[in-house]
């Protein structure tokens, strides 16, 4: 009897491991290990705002520009349709469906002029030159707003919380703002490219 429970117990001990063994043992020796890091990959990394200094002629500009009077906020309402005939697939798939351009794919990263920049869904104005900088995120960034231009709520996709900003006009969404922007504001709007339309100075200048 006591042979029988020891060959029982051999044979639970030679039970194969299998593919699925092996890859959930794998899976939770990665997370472990990536919990572990953590603590000293984020301590490593510099902020933004410690990496990016904003002239202060440039701040004043921007502050200047976004108490200006830009003129009345209409509310533009139109069908799903409507959009998908005004707008390109890319532009709808951002500003009416949340999309997400893929990084450092817009010339606007590269946009250095002065101008303005619009919402590319109706034209309301939403940033100056003055207020982009450089994040090095591959999406064109602004470290201020145009006074009520964008209005913003709470995004719990992707398994966390951010704060989504979209047109105060056609609700088009631009992007998520973060708190790792330069000073004086501290905030970095990360902007789809595809989301906005570029006016430059010139261009307003000769109309």
């Amino acid at each position: 009897m006591h042979r029988k429970k020891a060959d029982d117990e051999e044979k639970r001990e030679e039970k194969p491991v299998t593919a699925r063994h092996i890859a959930r043992r794998s899976f939770l020796a990665t997370g472990l290990l990536a919990l572990a890091a953590a603590p000293f990959l984020l301590k490593s990394r510099p902020s933004l705002s410690a990496q990016t200094s904003i002239p202060p002629g440039r701040t004043t500009a921007a502050a200047a520009d976004a108490a200006k009077d830009w003129g009345t906020i209409k509310e533009i309402r139109m069908s799903d349709e409507e959009w998908k005939k005004k707008l390109d697939p890319k532009a709808y798939d951002v500003l009416r469906c949340e999309g997400t351009e893929s990084p450092f794919t817009s010339p606007l990263n590269n946009e250095h002029r002065k101008g303005v920049f619009k919402c590319a869904g109706c034209g309301l104005p939403l940033f100056t030159s003055s207020m982009k900088f450089d994040s090095g995120t591959g999406w064109p960034s602004f470290y201020e707003v145009i006074d009520g231009h964008v209005q913003t709520k709470q995004d719990n996709k992707l398994y966390m919380a951010r704060t989504e900003y979209h047109c105060a006009q056609c609700g088009g969404h631009q992007g998520h703002v973060f708190n790792d922007g330069p000073a004086p504001t501290g905030l970095r709007y990360c902007n789809n490219g595809v989301a906005l339309r570029f006016e430059p100075e010139t261009d307003k200048e000769e109309k």
